[in-house]
């Protein structure tokens, strides 16, 4: 089985709970050429919501997040891990990480069919490296 590991830059922004606010911002990322294979929204107060997005790429892409209020998430190192899903796959990497001693900030995971995709958020360049390296060992991958 084959894995991809890579780093990646989510972007965030504070958005308004109103209908129709995402589907805008959405609308101007895809005019600009985005395809987006990350998205988590959730409210934060009773009248905003923040939501965070990836990946966005090029030049236009990132003039396009920059209008309607998106910005790469400080603070926030992510790695995007993707292959072949089986059972255990997620308790396995967590292991992995957890045993450098490394705290996982955030984590996205899903899978269709036999693929699955994992993102993981950490606080410091430091912990991301790390953590790709103990994901690497954990599934017996060459560095990408």
């Amino acid at each position: 089985m084959a894995y991809k590991i890579q780093r990646v830059e989510v972007w965030v922004a504070d958005l308004l709970n109103r209908p129709g606010t995402l589907a805008r911002m959405l609308e101007a990322l895809s005019a600009a050429g985005a395809r987006l294979e990350f998205m988590v929204a959730r409210r934060v107060t009773e009248s905003s919501s923040r939501v965070f997005l990836a990946p966005i790429a090029t030049p236009r892409q990132r003039r396009a997040a920059r209008d309607v209020g998106l910005l790469p998430a400080k603070g926030m190192h992510s790695v995007r891990i993707s292959g072949d899903d089986r059972p255990g796959l997620g308790a396995a990497l967590t292991r992995a990480i957890a045993g450098k001693d490394i705290n996982i900030r955030g984590a996205s995971a899903a899978a269709v069919g036999r693929k699955v995709i994992f993102y993981f958020a950490f606080a410091s360049d430091g912990d991301t490296k790390a953590a790709m390296s103990a994901a690497r060992k954990c599934l017996n991958t060459r560095k990408r």
